[in-house]
């Protein structure tokens, strides 16, 4: 099966995945466990991949999992996730997570992260995926941003390779 050439981004985002707190997702410091908000994002960026692709997908690397801010057993998460670039084989979803206290409304962005995934063929070969329609301002914004990060993680990846002599 052949996937469609083009998608937009609102074909697979998620805009609003809620998640309440309870006492055991409390760290030693009584805020959110990390690990919790890192499995959380790593599952709907999957959910994300795969609707967009249509194919098994898996993770390739998370460039940036940046915790801006605690969150408490006072608050709600609000999960957003969408796919800001394809190349070839693989996409980049971008996360954003939100606290929000049910009681006053208030919210603050905790944390911001950037998956890549790898799409897979029944063969557990990289396979073509459809490419992504960026349309507002902002998603245009993050698909360029997308390509920065790439460049980034190859050159990070061929110092390393080069540093330790691996062929």
């Amino acid at each position: 099966m052949e996937p469609k050439e083009v998608k937009k981004v609102s074909d697979s985002s998620v805009e609003d995945y809620t998640y309440r707190i309870f006492p055991n997702d409390l760290n030693s410091n009584g805020t959110v466990f990390g690990g919790l908000v890192m499995s959380i994002l790593d599952r709907l960026a999957l959910v994300v991949s795969e609707k967009h692709c249509g194919m098994t997908c898996v993770t390739a690397s998370v460039d940036t999992l940046v915790f801006l801010a605690p969150a408490t057993i006072e608050d709600h998460l609000i999960f957003k996730a969408a796919v800001n670039r394809v190349w070839n084989t693989s996409l980049e979803v971008g996360l954003k997570v939100i606290a929000e206290n049910p009681k006053t409304s208030d919210r603050r962005h905790i944390v911001s992260a950037y998956f890549t995934f790898v799409a897979l063929d029944e063969n557990q070969k990289p396979i073509k995926i459809p490419q992504i329609l960026p349309e507002s301002e902002s998603q245009k914004r993050r698909f360029k941003e997308a390509q920065i990060r790439r460049n980034s993680r190859f050159s990070y990846k061929e110092a390393i390779v080069k540093e330790r002599g691996i062929k």
